[in-house]
């Protein structure tokens, strides 16, 4: 969902038996797709993602991971194949290639409704309702699952330099942090509508309802940008200062220095705009559609 910088980390090897994963979903709060946002308080740009690929066929995909095993770069989906807040076993994850083949869309089975999706090391770390699944990346099974009390929708996660995971839980407002060979505890409380997670070095970003906030490892607060139309989904950072965020609803944005530009609006058509991944080799972001049952490919130009 995140990789969120790739995703990828430093060793940790007492993470496994406390662990989380990101990524991303509003269902409770989720407006109907019928459902008009307010208006933008910012003019459309020329268009700046070029479609690329699409692969359909997948099983409602909230989240993609960009990733690279053994120097061979691939996409994760999650798939809830369900319902979004139901714990029915039907969800898991997918694999596709970079140009998206479907190479195993049963690599992981037996889950809920996965969302966020984040990687340590050799273990991938996925949001499932009010638990964190492990998975070892080179077999794709479950390693390990972690409860996270008190959380009804976790949604988004994303591990920091240190090691350190977080998850959001968008209905309870609230953000869980779990540290070196600990179970989750409370990080921050009392978001709007937190949803999509992006870390980078010891800063976590936040998609909180429809502001994109910046937050210190101590927890102190700084608004980045406002002005989105809808509930933020994904937020990936693709350089200084600068994001690409979704919303759910069927829109994407650029921000720049705090900025706010939509660059795609799929509202009429009703494609959803879910948690994105990001390729920062190629430049290119991989959109999954929700309700479209599809994953879009666009490059960033």
């Amino acid at each position: 969902m995140r990789e969120k910088r790739r995703k990828n980390h430093q060793p940790w090897q007492a993470l496994l038996p406390a662990v989380i994963v990101g990524a991303s979903l509003l269902v409770n709060a989720m407006p109907s797709l019928a459902e008009k946002a307010e208006p933008a308080v910012q003019s459309k740009a020329p268009e700046r993602l070029e479609r690329q690929w699409e692969t359909q066929g997948l099983r409602v995909p909230e989240s993609v991971l960009y990733y690279e095993a053994e120097g061979e770069p691939y996409l994760l989906v999650s798939e809830i194949d369900g319902e979004g807040n139901k714990a029915d076993g039907k969800g898991g994850i997918a694999k596709l290639s970079l140009s998206g083949e479907i190479l195993d869309q049963d690599w992981v089975t037996g889950l809920d409704a996965p969302k966020g999706m984040a990687i340590l090391r050799d273990t991938l770390y996925v949001a499932d309702l009010d638990e964190v699944v492990a998975i070892r990346l080179k077999t794709g099974q479950v390693q390990a699952r972690i409860p996270v009390e008190g959380a009804v929708f976790l949604n988004d996660v994303a591990i920091d330099d240190s090691g350190e995971v977080y998850v959001s839980d968008t209905r309870t407002g609230k953000v869980h942090q779990i540290g070196r060979g600990a179970g989750a505890e409370l990080f921050l409380e009392g978001l709007e509508d937190p949803n999509g997670l992006y870390a980078d070095g010891d800063t976590l970003y936040i998609g909180a309802g429809k502001t994109l906030l910046k937050v210190a490892a101590d927890g102190q607060q700084e608004t980045v940008a406002t002005g989105f139309e809808s509930g933020i989904d994904g937020v990936e950072k693709i350089g200084a200062d600068e994001f690409l965020v979704t919303c759910w609803v069927g829109l994407v944005y650029h921000v720049k220095n705090g900025e706010v530009t939509r660059l795609m609006d799929t509202r009429d058509p009703r494609m959803n705009t879910a948690d994105l991944g990001w390729n920062p080799v190629d430049g290119i972001a991989y959109i999954p559609t929700f309700f479209t049952n599809s994953v879009v490919a666009y490059r960033w130009r």
